[in-house]
């Protein structure tokens, strides 16, 4: 083993180098391109090569394990690709205690890791995420975009770095009409903002949807995409907490109850988190309803009953043939009065499912906790009116 190694760097493990960095600076959170001028554009070499464990053992951050194989210090697991000023940075922390070997490896790691998985991207399974978070109640909805990508991955990646949010800070409470009003205003505004656009632009544009918000609007969220988008919508789960789907429920199944008669105006009861009784109906629409009802088995009535894919699909097809068969028995212009009690997903593919031509208006309701009922909030149908 020689004793003495000079800086010579291999042309075999250069290549690799820029290879694996994918010609981008590997200190994280710059970024830069190493091959032309960030400000002419033109081609030049603004690369350099960074030891991890110091090429002096009196650097930074000395030689560590290398110590007793010296030859270690050039080869590829030691370097790391980046520009002047952050091979700079790196070295001006003499003591080696902020930019740690440890941190350097790791910042090398995760470089490499993202350059391979971004690169291998099929570009049918590229898709904008998409989150959207309103007031529940007193709670915020936090939302993090780390999550959602981990939630699409392997099927589907980022189509950008940066997500598109829909969210809002509204100071009403949703007991309130005014909230309604104005997170529904702003939702109908961001959507013709930066959803619109990519539909417009693109014949293959998809889109992941990552929600947290009253029911009402993500109805209405729903019935903006509609269903001639490509979208996949998330579920919240909250054991184990994720939003990665699990496997299929067995004997999971929706179970649809008709009205005994279809005489009075139709009332929609989707009790799927909770059950809703008809006694809390009455007394809001204070008249004589026809109860039509899509629930489940009453093991499966609960927040988290939602756990895989196959469970939206039976939902959408079993509520668009319930839909039309309300139409049926009512009317296309009868309105018709929602009632909901389901999950982020169910309420988001509701809306996707309607058709804006051929369906009733749907007057939404939203149980409020303060007032205990069950109050009227949105109107989706053939006015603008959504209060």
């Amino acid at each position: 083993m020689p004793n003495e190694v000079t800086r010579y760097i291999k042309k075999d493990v250069e290549r690799e180098l820029w290879t694996r960095a994918a010609g981008r600076c590997q200190f994280s959170g710059c970024n830069r391109l190493l091959y032309k001028s960030p400000v002419t554009q033109e081609t030049v070499n603004i690369a350099e090569k960074a030891h991890i464990y110091s090429f002096s053992e009196d650097g930074p951050r000395g030689w560590g394990p290398l110590k007793f194989y010296k030859p270690g210090l050039n080869q590829i697991s030691n370097l790391m690709l980046v520009c002047h000023d952050c091979h700079k940075t790196i070295d001006q922390d003499k003591q080696g205690e902020k930019y740690s070997a440890t941190l350097l490896q790791q910042w090398k790691q995760e470089h490499e890791q993202r350059i391979a998985i971004v690169t291998g991207i099929s570009p049918d399974k590229k898709s904008n995420v998409v989150l959207y978070g309103s007031n529940i109640g007193e709670q915020k909805s936090p939302l993090c975009k780390y999550e959602a990508i981990e939630a699409m991955f392997p099927e589907r990646y980022p189509a950008t770095e940066n997500p598109i949010t829909l969210s809002m800070s509204c100071s009403h409470e949703d007991k309130t009409p005014e909230f309604w009003a104005t997170e529904s205003s702003h939702l109908n505004k961001v959507y013709e903002q930066q959803i619109q656009p990519l539909i417009s632009n693109s014949n293959s544009v998809h889109f992941s949807v990552f929600a947290l918000a009253p029911i009402p609007l993500l109805i209405q969220l729903g019935s903006l995409f509609t269903d001639k988008t490509s979208v996949d919508v998330y579920q919240p789960i909250r054991e184990p907490k994720t939003w990665k789907w699990q496997p299929y429920p067995d004997g999971f199944e929706f179970i649809v109850n008709q009205p005994d008669s279809f005489e009075n105006p139709p009332v929609l009861v989707i009790s799927l988190s909770d059950r809703i009784l008809p006694t809390r109906i009455t007394q809001i629409l204070e008249m004589a309803v026809s109860i039509w009802e899509l629930t489940v088995p009453e093991s499966f009535r609960h927040n988290d009953m939602i756990r895989n894919p196959a469970q939206l699909s039976q939902f959408r097809s079993t509520l668009r043939k319930l839909i039309s068969l309300i139409k049926q028995k009512h009317g296309h212009d009868t309105p018709l009065h929602v009632f909901p009690a389901m999950s982020v997903s169910c309420s988001i593919e509701m809306g996707r499912i309607r058709m804006p031509k051929a369906d009733m208006p749907w007057t939404l309701y939203d149980q409020n906790n303060k007032l205990n009922k069950f109050i009227k909030t949105l109107v989706i149908g053939d006015t603008n009116d959504y209060s």
